[in-house]
This record gives structure tokens, C-alpha cells and sequence, in this order.
């Protein structure tokens, strides 16, 4: 029925929408190739998608400051900004990867936004070692443009209203796809997406922002229960392409399958996706304004959801630094955009010193060396599950010791709750500061966001919310 009636919307739809009406979806799609020194953008198609912009109007210009990347629609008339958004994306990250060293590789990625009344420039923008935009790429957009595909996408299946608490326009738009869920388990998909969405709303700051959003939920039917997970041997074709070990990383979940995903995703009003993965291994991803992963099953899902939401929502940095990861160092430390982490802990250079309390000491003194000597072991016995492919049970229990002398330690400092600078952030030991001892972009430990994150959180909220 939902293809049928999106369908018969879409031939009578006109090309441009009149100024009174909400606009439709307007997704260029591109592709983004290179190397760790070299990067290109090519256009790959232009499409219409077949529902209605969800945006508010009255903030379509981002000022926020976040994303590696931005990108701008300018009027082509006035040359006024019409809207414009911060991101990052796979290939933001893969560019700072070892492999980009040595090969070339190509990602697909998408800039959504309001169907334009009139030709419009698309400009995407990429921050310099100053943090400063630079503009690497423009396309000339016109809505006239008969190259423009409206055609309607395979339906994913029926659209779940799981939380609906107003207008698109007024509201948080999020989107809850199930991938590796096949037909029979569309039931357990629901079940999943309303047990985290209950999980999201009794965190902080999202639990007082529960009535600023809207969850929806698709899950397109898939052929073999779960996802790929290469190390292992498993390779499955799920709908939205979620798969374990990307970038060499046997916990990361990201899709790769971007043309996939945005064909599923269009079938419902959406600003933010989660990709909840039919897996028990421990797992997620998180990329600022494209997507979140979680693993639906790991014991440990509750905690990955939100960390990696955090990622994906408000571009919160990683706080860990003892984990391995697939990312090259920076060759000298550089102020990052994200809100959560600073190489300037001066109390006058802090980004978040409106925070700090005029006793508190900066950099802020904590546990640095137990913590590192006791995360050494931790990692080490974790390989050794890992290598000898040992049960998940295991890797759980070790999460869970380890997750009770992190909590101990550092619910125990001195500073401990306090906002100030601790050193060791951003997956490096020296150089880069945390607001706080312990966070959920920290450790697993059950703790809260911290007051600097909740802050940037609440940010992006009011941002798309229109306040």
C-alpha cells in the first residue's frame, strides 16, 4: 500500500514545489575517491526522493561549526546561502587509515536537502590544518534538470511509527533501519528498535528532549539472518550492507553500501539513521551527520547505541585512547572541531572553560598511569579471545571486569563528576584533553554523558528543532 499511495504522489507531484508548499527531498549523490593526499569528488546521479523535506525551515543554515566537511546550496540568483550542513563521512576517516597510504579507493556518500524552487550551487567545503572551510568541489543543481530520477526504489516494507510527537518540521527526525532481520524476524526488529529507542530516552540530555523527536523504523526483509563479518569467514548480502571489520577493526560496523542505504532510507522523513544490526557480537560505528551501527544483541548494546549516537548526532570525539584503532596519529596535535576534546587545556584557551570551577587545576590531575597499565592487560587478553575465536560469553565477562575497575577508579578521583581538562583523549595519551574523568565517549562504565557533550547534544537538537 505505501508504494502504491508514494507512487501516485510522485506523478503528481510538480517538478518545483510552490514556495507555500513543504518542498520535497532533493539527494545528490556522489562519489568521493583518493588517497591520504589527494581527494575528488564525481557527481553519480540526482534524485528526488519520494517524501517530503523534514527540515525546519527557520535554521536550514547550519551554525554550529561541526563536521570535518560542510556543505552550502547557494541560490543561484542572489547568491545567498539556502542551506547548508556539517558532516564527516567513511572517507573522511579512511583517508586517515594506513591503507590510504598506498592504494586509492572510491566511497559513496549523499548531500540531502530542500527541492529547490530555482538552479542552486552545491558547494562541499573541507576543513585546512587552520580549521578553516575550504571549498573542494561545486556542482550546478537545477530542479528543471530532466536527469533528476524520481523513479520509486523497491519498498523496504512497511513504516513503523514508533514515536511520533509532532510536525517533521518541529521535530528530531530519526530512523531506526533493521538490517540482517529476515521476514520472519520483523517482529524481533521491532521488539530491538523500541527496547534502545526506551534505552535512548533515559539518557540525558535526550530523556528531557523526548518530545522533540520523531522514531521511525524500516526494516527491509533480508535473504540470511545477521551481517558479514569477514574476519570470520561470514559474508552475507543484507539490504542496507552493515558488515563487522571495517577498516581492519573486528568491532566496527559501518555499510559501505551508501546508494543501498539512502534507497531505504527514503522511504521514510528522516535527519539522523541508526542501523540496528540482527548480531550479537560486540559492535557499532558512528559517522557525524551519515549514520550510527550497533550490534542489536551484544550485552553490550546499550552503551554502544548511545556512544555511537553521540558520534553520529552531535560529532562527539572518541575520549578512549588505549584501544586499538585503524587511524594513523597526526603527526603534530591539532585543536580538533569536535566539542568534547582540546590540545589547549590553558584555563584561557578552553573551549569549555565557562565550565571549569575557578579551583579546579588545569590539566586536571587523575589515575593516568593505573588506568594505562590496567587497560595494557585488558587489551592483551582481548586479542586472546579474539585470536583463538573463543565465545562471546567470554569477551563479555572480560567487559564486565574490566567495566568494574574503571568505574572504581575513576568514580574515585579527586575530580571526579568535575569538569576540567584530563589528558588522554582523541586515541592519543599525550597531547589531547577530555572535559571529564569518566564519560560515555570515555569508557563503558555506567556513567552519564558529560556536561560538555550533554551541551553539544543539546545543540544539534535545538538546531534542527528551530530554536
Amino acid at each position: 500500500m505505501i508504494a502504491t499511495l508514494l507512487a501516485a504522489a510522485l506523478l503528481a507531484a510538480p517538478a518545483a514545489s510552490p514556495p507555500s508548499a513543504v518542498p520535497r527531498t532533493l539527494r545528490v549523490d556522489v562519489h568521493h575517491t583518493g588517497t591520504a593526499t589527494e581527494e575528488h569528488f564525481s557527481l553519480d546521479r540526482l534524485v528526488l526522493e519520494p517524501t517530503a523535506w523534514p527540515g525546519n525551515p527557520a535554521r536550514a543554515v547550519d551554525d554550529t561549526n561541526l563536521g570535518k566537511y560542510l556543505f552550502e546550496v547557494l541560490d543561484r540568483k542572489t547568491n545567498r546561502v539556502v542551506y547548508s550542513r556539517g558532516f564527516a563521512s567513511v572517507y573522511g576517516e579512511w583517508e586517515t587509515t594506513a591503507e590510504a597510504n598506498a592504494v586509492w579507493r572510491t566511497f559513496h556518500e549523499s548531500l540531502r536537502f530542500p527541492l529547490p524552487a530555482g538552479p542552486v550551487q552545491v558547494v562541499v567545503k573541507k576543513r585546512d590544518a587552520e580549521n578553516a572551510f575550504r571549498e573542494v568541489w561545486s556542482l550546478l543543481v537545477d530542479p528543471a534538470d530532466p536527469a533528476i530520477d524520481p523513479s520509486l526504489p523497491p519498498s523496504p516494507g512497511e513504516l513503523l511509527k514508533i514515536e511520533h510527537n509532532g510536525p517533521s518540521a518541529e521535530k528530531v527526525d530519526f530512523l531506526i533501519l533493521g538490517d540482517g532481520y529476515t521476514a520472519a524476524e520483523r517482529g524481533k526488529f521491532e521488539r530491538d528498535a523500541r527496547r534502545l529507542v526506551e534505552i535512548l530516552f533515559n539518557t540525558s540530555p535526550f530523556k528531557e528532549r523526548r518530545r522533540d523527536f520523531n522514531v521511525w523504523g524500516l526494516c527491509p526483509p533480508a535473504q540470511e539472518s545477521g551481517i558479514s563479518r569477514p574476519s570470520t569467514g561470514v559474508h552475507r548480502r543484507s539490504p542496507v550492507g552493515a558488515t563487522y571489520d571495517a577498516f581492519g577493526s573486528e568491532r566496527y560496523i559501518l555499510t559501505f553500501e551508501n546508494r543501498a542505504l539512502r534507497d531505504v532510507a527514503s522511504f521514510a522523513p528522516y535527519e539522523f539513521i541508526e542501523i540496528l544490526t540482527n548480531s550479537r557480537t560486540y559492535g557499532g560505528g558512528g559517522i557525524f551527520g551519515q549514520y550510527s551501527t550497533v550490534a542489536a544483541d551484544s550485552l553490550w548494546a546499550p552503551y554502544v547505541f548511545i556512544h555511537e549516537l553521540g558520534h553520529h548526532f552531535a560529532g562527539l570525539a572518541d575520549e578512549y585512547y588505549t584501544s586499538e584503532v585503524a587511524y594513523e596519529p597526526a603527526a603534530e596535535p591539532v585543536e580538533p572541531w569536535e566539542r568534547n576534546v582540546t590540545v589547549h587545556p590553558e584555563r584561557e584557551a578552553l573551549k569549555w572553560r565557562d565550565l571549569v570551577a575557578a579551583d579546579t587545576p588545569l590539566p586536571t590531575p587523575w589515575s593516568k598511569t593505573a588506568f594505562e597499565e590496567d587497560s595494557a592487560t585488558f587489551q592483551k587478553r582481548r586479542r586472546e579471545i579474539r585470536a583463538q575465536n573463543r565465545s562471546e560469553d567470554e569477551m563479555d565477562a572480560l567487559f564486565i571486569e574490566k567495566r568494574i575497575a574503571d568505574t572504581k577508579l575513576l568514580g574515585s578521583e579527586t575530580w571526579a563528576g568535575k569538569v576540567g581538562a584530563f589528558e588522554g583523549a582523541n586515541y592519543a595519551a599525550q597531547g589531547y584533553y577530555r572535559p571529564q574523568a569518566d564519560c560515555i565517549m570515555f569508557t563503558r562504565d555506567e556513567v552519564p554523558f558529560c556536561h560538555v557533550c550533554r551541551r553539544a547534544i543539546e545543540e544539534v537538537i535545538d538546531l534542527y528543532v528551530g530554536r
